[in-house]
């Protein structure tokens, strides 16, 4: 019987504190608020309705002007022309699919791996020359690409890995970013909560596994994001001279450079490179939503 006191209490609880959480609004400005936010969701979403209506626009209707935002007479020709074209390649078009995955699975995992585990021992361990050494990756940041572009060159040409996969795979696992992100967020993940787990007698790879990354999923998911957008869309022509080891954004390119007889070959191209970041970056926001709405540890 106490039981089911217990259950309507908590119930009853619920809803004062929806109610309390309600927020003070009227009808009208919520209306208002939705009309606002359907708005900036059809601003952003223009880009990428423009560019699928490009792809599937006949040639003619490519050269318009003004141009339309959506096809008059839509057709798939566009996308039939790109996988002929590279068909008649001598590297197949799989191969370059396999080199652009193959680089972006193992330079995300290899990335997310190491930045986790340095992050954590940055985040919770004290030991000598440690804000020092995040102090250097802080302003290591600050360096764009281009200008550490002729260090790396002669880096990974010394360790004779010019013209393989691990050109673009080790500078992508050892990028400063992910360690920061990682470890300002594991910052605020209770200390008490993992030296609970080690005096139940867990290891520290198991505190780590177990308990950190569970908890940090919000940090790794938003890193997956970001080098997942990297990688697929680095063309590597700089590190990777070997045709069969190309990637499939360095293909793409050369088939938009083709001129004009190309243009929807172009368009069509356009949309099949948006394909993975776009689906990659929706299923790791609900994942984030969802984990942040769940979470919540604090000392």
């Amino acid at each position: 019987m106490s039981k089911k006191i217990k259950e309507v209490k908590e119930k009853e609880y619920h809803k004062k504190l929806i109610k309390r959480r309600k927020p003070n609004r009227s009808i009208a400005g919520d209306i208002l608020l939705y009309i606002f936010l359907a708005f900036v969701a059809f601003i952003m979403a223009v880009p990428i309705i423009y560019a699928v209506s490009n792809a599937l626009k006949p040639l003619d209707e490519l050269f318009k002007f003004p141009p339309r935002l959506l096809p008059l007479n839509p057709t798939t020709d566009n996308f039939s022309d790109l996988f002929v074209t590279m068909g008649k390649s001598w590297v197949s078009f799989t191969r370059y699919l396999f080199n652009t995955v193959f680089i972006t699975f193992v330079g995300t995992a290899g990335h997310l791996l190491v930045a986790s585990m340095g992050a954590f021992v940055l985040a919770k361990y004290e030991f000598p020359g440690a804000p020092l050494f995040f102090k250097i990756v802080t302003v290591a940041m600050m360096f764009t690409g281009y200008v550490t572009a002729i260090p790396n060159y002669l880096i990974l040409n010394k360790l004779g890995w010019i013209d393989t996969y691990w050109a673009i795979i080790i500078p992508a696992i050892a990028s400063p970013m992910g360690l920061f992100l990682m470890k300002q967020f594991m910052e605020g993940l209770p200390t008490s909560l993992i030296e609970a787990a080690k005096i139940d007698g867990a290891t520290e790879w198991r505190v780590f596994r177990q308990i950190v990354l569970p908890n940090v999923k919000p940090a790794w998911m938003t890193l997956i994001i970001f080098s997942v957008q990297r990688l697929w869309n680095d063309p590597a022509a700089t590190f990777i001279y070997s045709e069969e080891k190309k990637t499939l954004v360095y293909a793409m390119s050369q088939i938009q450079g083709g001129g004009i007889a190309r243009t929807g070959q172009g368009a069509a191209v356009m949309v099949v490179m948006m394909v993975v970041p776009i689906s990659i970056f929706i299923f790791s926001e609900s994942q984030i939503l969802e984990t942040m709405a769940s979470s919540g540890l604090k000392d």
